[in-house]
């Protein structure tokens, strides 16, 4: 039976088939990926309001905390009015552009509170603080098994080594023609696409569509901050980005 269908020319169609199972198999995982994804995010933000509601925190957890209430989007939008506020390009605040971000992000934080966390960042009293480090410390703290797995997704992502994620890229690695809303014909898959960069942008504007690697692993080392254990974070990352 085999060797009938070689001989009618099968074989080249039943490596399509195989080759599209494959496939649907791939996108059936990524897209419950990202469902289970979003479900570590809703807990993330339960866990972060319970702790708020306790109270009795230093100004940096509550700060975190803060951050978290508002999703995975949460520190990356601080980040980037952060960001947007340093105009000559030195990654330095002093006290009154930190004290004008932390109340644009619209964080319920007190004046003295700001002034402690300020206080406690600027370590040598020169009056500012590095961006970066203070962006470094706020996210939750990781393995570094969990980082290489992000870094690794994110090798993955960034097609052209850029340090960016583009649209461009992101047509290297994924296809948007199964996304109901592409098929219903309400979006293209360009903008499905620039939908799914945007999650790891931070919200509130500056939507640019590119996705520094700071920004992808802010947005997963807060989809971490649900997951207490390191294999099950590595499984659901090589679901999520077909990791070997």
């Amino acid at each position: 039976m085999t060797d009938y269908l070689f001989s009618k020319g099968w074989a080249p169609k039943l490596s399509l088939i195989l080759m599209f199972l494959l496939m649907s198999c791939r996108q059936s995982l990524q897209a419950k990926s990202i469902n289970d994804f979003q479900q570590l995010e809703t807990n993330t933000i339960n866990k972060a309001l319970e702790q708020l509601s306790t109270g009795s925190m230093d100004p940096l957890t509550k700060l975190r905390a803060l951050c978290l209430s508002r999703g995975a989007i949460g520190i990356n939008g601080l980040g980037r009015i952060f960001r947007n506020m340093d105009d000559d390009g030195s990654k330095a605040l002093n006290e009154y552009e930190f004290t004008k971000g932390i109340k644009e992000t619209g964080l319920e934080v007190s004046n003295e509170e700001i002034k402690q966390l300020f206080r406690s960042f600027d370590e040598d009293g020169s009056g500012s603080i590095n961006m970066t480090e203070f962006l470094l410390k706020l996210r939750p703290p990781m393995s570094q098994a969990r980082l290489d797995m992000i870094d690794k997704a994110f090798t993955k992502m960034d097609k052209t080594g850029d340090g960016i994620i583009t649209l461009e890229d992101l047509k290297n690695v994924y296809t948007a023609r199964e996304h109901p809303k592409f098929k219903s014909g309400e979006k293209t898959e360009d903008e499905i696409l620039t939908d799914f960069l945007h999650n790891f942008e931070g919200g509130r504007g500056n939507l640019d569509g590119k996705v520094t690697k700071e920004e992808f692993i802010n947005y997963y080392a807060t989809i971490s901050a649900s997951i207490d254990s390191d294999e099950y974070f590595e499984f659901m990352m090589k679901k999520a980005y077909a990791l070997s």
